[in-house]
């Protein structure tokens, strides 16, 4: 019988530490390093001489490991100190970010990227975890959202940046900055974090009263598929962008710091209102909002100004659909939290496996600019599932009638 796993003794501050600003950075990171793919996707192709859907699979296969083991990984390393955990995981993720940029082939990268995927189905929801441990209890909020802003600063500088970078330098330069970047921050969290940081494991039971809640199942499922639509398109955002519309490296890196910026203010004004709006209802506005935005999508085609002004609903919606599925998911059965947001980052990255595999089989058909229509439909198809989940929710929260 294992001995029950204590909090840390932590004095009473109005400031997050120095350790959560160092899981924010780890989190940019992984971020940046998880969207590089999509950001070079054109040079990758060129590069290694394959078509822009062989080059997708990187994403594809990427995304399965991510997906099929986020609660593997989460039971495997239930009795590890974190601190070693994740400074560890920023070391291999560093290793083999550096290793990737050195790939002589095609086959050697796609080998490299799957073992460098290892790290964020891990390091994401185990520093989540940690942040209870790291901070007294009236600022834990703060603090997981804090450490948790490292993604979306990756969306609005990082993927930006390492887009430009491939177009301008190549994408083994994007690939191999972001390695050292991880290396560095492996260090500072081995010194930042304290020993003896360890969390408790998942019960069998937990688990099973996840899988076996319809209502838990099918708002997981609204992930699973509204990630799909979204990857279908963004998967190949840069050689649709290329191919439809002419854009150089530097208008792409500029249509990616757009979408993230505008993704960032999403999250914080869906953030503020999700309160009022009930989870349920928030989810439903930001996924019609990315319906109808990917519907009007060839509406901006004639220029990327016009473009940058109909993503703006799917800009907005892109963090805030997530945001407000995980609280969702929390309000739907708070004792339950650990397994269902562990559902919920394995649906986001099944997803996209999904997506990106469409993506490629609609451009190995020619169809590149006709992508827009198979992510509208996946939209919709989740739409109508959250309004499906939210009514089972309903029925089951009314109270019985009485005799």
């Amino acid at each position: 019988m294992t001995a029950p796993i204590k909090p840390l003794a932590l004095p009473k501050v109005d400031r997050l530490p120095r350790s959560i600003w160092a899981l924010m950075l780890g989190n940019f990171v992984i971020g940046t390093g998880v969207m590089v793919v999509p950001g070079t996707l054109n040079e990758i192709a060129r590069s290694l001489a394959v078509s822009v859907p062989q080059a997708g699979m990187l994403i594809t296969a990427g995304a399965i490991l991510m997906g099929a083991g986020a609660p593997l990984f989460a039971a495997l390393v239930a009795g590890w100190d974190r601190r070693k955990l994740l400074a560890l995981c920023l070391l291999w993720y560093g290793l083999t970010m550096g290793a990737s940029a050195f790939a002589p082939s095609y086959g050697w990268l796609l080998a490299l990227r799957i073992i460098t995927v290892v790290a964020p189905p891990i390091f994401t929801p185990q520093a989540a975890a940690s942040v209870g441990l790291l901070v007294p209890e009236h600022l834990r909020g703060r603090a997981i959202t804090f450490a948790f802003l490292g993604w979306s600063v990756a969306s609005v500088l990082g993927v930006p940046l390492a887009a430009w970078i491939g177009g301008t330098l190549g994408w083994r330069w994007s690939f191999g900055l972001t390695g050292v970047m991880s290396l560095l921050c492996a260090a500072w969290v081995w010194r930042e974090l304290p020993n003896g940081l360890r969390t408790p494991a998942l019960s069998r039971q937990a688990w099973g009263q996840a899988l076996g809640s319809p209502a838990i199942m099918l708002t997981v499922a609204v992930t699973l598929v509204s990630s799909s639509g979204q990857f279908t398109l963004f998967a190949y955002f840069a050689p649709y962008l290329e191919e439809v519309m002419s854009a150089s490296p530097t208008e792409l890196s500029l249509m990616y710091l757009w979408l993230g910026a505008f993704g960032v203010v999403g999250n914080m004004l869906i953030s503020h209102r999700i309160d009022r709006l009930g989870p349920s209802r928030a989810v439903a506005i930001c996924l019609a909002a990315m319906a109808v935005s990917l519907l009007m999508f060839p509406l901006g085609l004639p220029h990327l100004g016009l473009l940058a002004v109909v993503m703006l609903p799917w800009a907005a919606s892109i963090f805030a659909s997530n945001s407000a599925q995980q609280a969702r998911l929390v309000h739907l059965d708070p004792g339950l939290a650990s397994a269902t947001i562990s559902l919920n980052s394995s649906a986001i990255y099944a997803g996209q496996a999904i997506g990106a595999a469409a993506g490629g089989a609609i451009i190995a058909s020619g169809h590149m600019a006709q992508l827009n229509y198979p992510a509208f439909a996946l939209l919709t198809v989740s739409l109508a599932i959250s309004i499906w989940a939210a009514k089972i929710q309903k029925r089951k929260t009314q109270p019985a009638p009485q005799a």
